[in-house]
C-alpha cells in the first residue's frame, strides 16, 4: 500500500471508528496561568484526533503503525509550507486567540502557514530577567519541573519509565546528570515557536538522535512519558559558570516538519538570544541540570506535584542558582 493510500485509510478510520469510549476517558487540558493564579482550559488544535489516537484502541493501532512515522510529519510539514496554506492563518489566529500585536509581521505578510508558525516577536515583546543568578524559560509554553529527575516516575503511568541513558543515548552523560533537575516546556501549536538560551554560556555543537514522531501533548505524555526517549530529538550542552553544564533538548513530535538551529556552535551566547525554532507542529524544550546546581521556583514545583502545568513565557524566571 502506498503512503498516500495509508493516509487516506487512516483518515477514513478516524471518522468511522471514533466512538463514545474516547469521550468518556478524555479530559480537557487544564493549566495554571502563573500571572493570575487562575486555572484555565487549553484550546487544543486537533482535539478530536487526539481523542481517537490516545483513548481508542483502533486509534492506538493507527498511532503505532502510521502516525509516529517520519513520512507523515514530513508530508504535513510540506503541506503547511505551500502558498495556499496561508488561507488557514486568519481563522487559526481567531480560534486560538493569538495576540498578533506581539509579532513583527501582520497576518497578510506571511507566505504560508509554516512561515506564520515560526513567526518572530517584536523587540521587547517578552521581558527577560537579566539577573545573573536567575534562570529563565527558553520558550513560551506550559511547564513541568522536577527538582530531582527520579521524581518523574511517580507522576506517570507505570511501565513508561524515563531513563537518562535512553534519553541521552549516552551512558557517560546519563551518569553526569544522575539525580539532576529536569524542566519540561511544552509548546502547543498556538504558541510562539522559537526557543532561546536560559542563561549566558558557551554552547556546543548540536547532537542529533533519530527517533519517532509521537505527539508530545499532555494526553500523550500522561499515557507514555517514554515518548521523550523515543522521539527524534536534538541537544547541545550550555557550559555556564553559575549553573554547571545545562543539557538543552529540542524534541520533535507528530507533524513537526523540522527543528532548525540558528545559533553558532562553540560560541558564547547571552541569555534570551535565539537558539532555533520548530517548523509546523507543537513540540517541547527540555532542560537538564546537574545535581545541586539550581533551585526551581516553588510554585512551579508545587503545581507539578499537583499534576498541573504552569503557563510560562520566554524570558520569565523559573529558578535560581543553588547556593
Amino acid at each position: 500500500m502506498s503512503k498516500k493510500k495509508i493516509l487516506i485509510f487512516l483518515v477514513i478510520v478516524c471518522f468511522i471508528v471514533y466512538n463514545k469510549e474516547s469521550e468518556m476517558n478524555f479530559e480537557k487540558i487544564q493549566y495554571i496561568e502563573r500571572k493570575t493564579g487562575e486555572i484555565k482550559t487549553e484550546k487544543v488544535m486537533g482535539e478530536g484526533a487526539l481523542k481517537f489516537l490516545y483513548y481508542n484502541p483502533f486509534g492506538k493501532l493507527a498511532l503505532y503503525t502510521v502516525v509516529k512515522r517520519k513520512f507523515l510529519s514530513d508530508w504535513y510539514g510540506r503541506k503547511m509550507s505551500k502558498p495556499e496554506s496561508k488561507e488557514k492563518i486568519k481563522s487559526f489566529v481567531e480560534e486560538m486567540g493569538i495576540d498578533m500585536s506581539e509579532y513583527k509581521r501582520p497576518i497578510e505578510d506571511y507566505t504560508s502557514f509554516n512561515d506564520f508558525f515560526y513567526r518572530e516577536l517584536k523587540d521587547g515583546a517578552r521581558k527577560i530577567d537579566y539577573n545573573e543568578d536567575v534562570i529563565v524559560s527558553p520558550a513560551d509554553g506550559k511547564i513541568l519541573a522536577y527538582q530531582n529527575i527520579k521524581e518523574i516516575d511517580k507522576f506517570f503511568v507505570k511501565g513508561s519509565e524515563f531513563t537518562l541513558e535512553e534519553f541521552f543515548n549516552d551512558k557517560e552523560l546519563a551518569k553526569k546528570y544522575e539525580d539532576g533537575t529536569c524542566v519540561i516546556i511544552r509548546l502547543a501549536p498556538a504558541d510562539y515557536h522559537r526557543f532561546h538560551f536560559p542563561v549566558d554560556g558557551q554552547i556546543s555543537e548540536v547532537k542529533r538522535i533519530s527517533g519517532d514522531y509521537y505527539s508530545v501533548s499532555t494526553h500523550a505524555i500522561k499515557t507514555n512519558f517514554r515518548i521523550f526517549c523515543e522521539n527524534k530529538r536534538e541537544y547541545a550542552i550550555l557550559k555556564t559558570e553559575k549553573f554547571g553544564d545545562i543539557a538543552m533538548f529540542d524534541i520533535g513530535a507528530t507533524m513537526v516538519g523540522g527543528i532548525i538551529q540558528t545559533y553558532k556552535a562553540n560560541s558564547f551566547v547571552k541569555k534570551g538570544e535565539e537558539k532555533g525554532y520548530f517548523l509546523f507542529g507543537g513540540s517541547t524544550c527540555i532542560l537538564v541540570f546537574e545535581k545541586d546546581k539550581v533551585v526551581i521556583d516553588k510554585d512551579i514545583i508545587e503545581n507539578t506535584q499537583n499534576k498541573i502545568e504552569t503557563r510560562i513565557y520566554m524570558g520569565e524566571k523559573i529558578g535560581n542558582e543553588k547556593n
